[in-house]
């Protein structure tokens, strides 16, 4: 095992997180393929083996850290891009249910090649606009635990997730900066998509130091009938 394996073995258990060898050879594989797989499409600017396991995949789990997933039936990762963070997520937390939204066919193409490769069972991948998506009975107002890392600001986060997330479920929006700036100017979305602020979780990413944070906020009742609004609207017109 080389360094960058222990640490991240290392890293996780002192959060509670113990790494099967099934698991880790997991990790490895999902790490080949984005590497793989970024040289014929943008899936990340990341691609050194120390920094996708401390960027990408611990970032990932990190929300483990702070939200009780054993107790997660369902999850909803919003605009996943190249499966962050619901791939390292279920490959940890193996009972999830995950399901998988992003608006890119050849991101989907990517992340059932992960899928097959890592042999995840129980991943459902969606091509579609989130707004059009969350308007189907099967996804609205379903998912225990919605996520959505790095997509947009907060006011247009909600209107994106919130709609996924099931009464007294959890949206937790996945950030870098301090997100102080953007709850204030969320608090129109929240209101309107019937959700309250329920904490904000800050911590640093191990050797680099850089600053995140987790917004949960807590689903109040079932989404007004005319949200999501028609996809593309939520981007131009925010709910400000």
């Amino acid at each position: 095992m080389d360094n960058t394996a222990a640490q991240f073995i290392f890293l996780l258990q002192e959060q509670g997180i113990k790494l099967t060898t099934e698991q880790l050879a997991q990790f490895e594989l999902y790490f080949q393929a984005l590497v793989s797989w970024n040289e014929k499409m943008n899936l990340t600017g990341i691609i050194e083996r120390d920094q996708v396991y401390t960027k990408h995949f611990y970032d990932s789990l990190s929300l483990a850290f702070y939200a009780d997933i054993e107790k997660v039936r369902n999850l909803a990762d919003i605009g996943s891009g190249a499966g962050f963070p619901g791939i390292p997520l279920k490959i940890c937390f193996p009972h999830l249910k995950l399901t998988i939204v992003d608006s890119l066919s050849k991101r989907i193409t990517f992340l059932q090649h992960v899928c097959d490769t890592l042999k995840l069972s129980n991943v459902q991948l969606i091509h579609g606009r989130a707004e059009d998506v969350a308007r189907q009975f099967a996804h609205r107002d379903a998912y225990d635990l919605v996520t959505a890392r790095a997509v947009a600001r907060l006011s247009l986060l909600n209107e994106f997730c919130l709609p996924f997330t099931r009464k007294d479920g959890i949206f937790a929006a996945m950030k870098g900066n301090d997100p102080s700036e953007e709850l204030t100017e969320a608090k129109r979305s929240l209101k309107e998509l019937r959700a309250e602020l329920q904490k904000v979780e800050s911590f640093s990413l191990p050797v680099e130091e850089s600053a995140r944070h987790i917004v949960m906020i807590r689903k109040t009742g079932a989404t007004p009938a005319k949200y999501p609004r028609k996809a593309g609207i939520p981007a131009k017109s925010p709910l400000l």
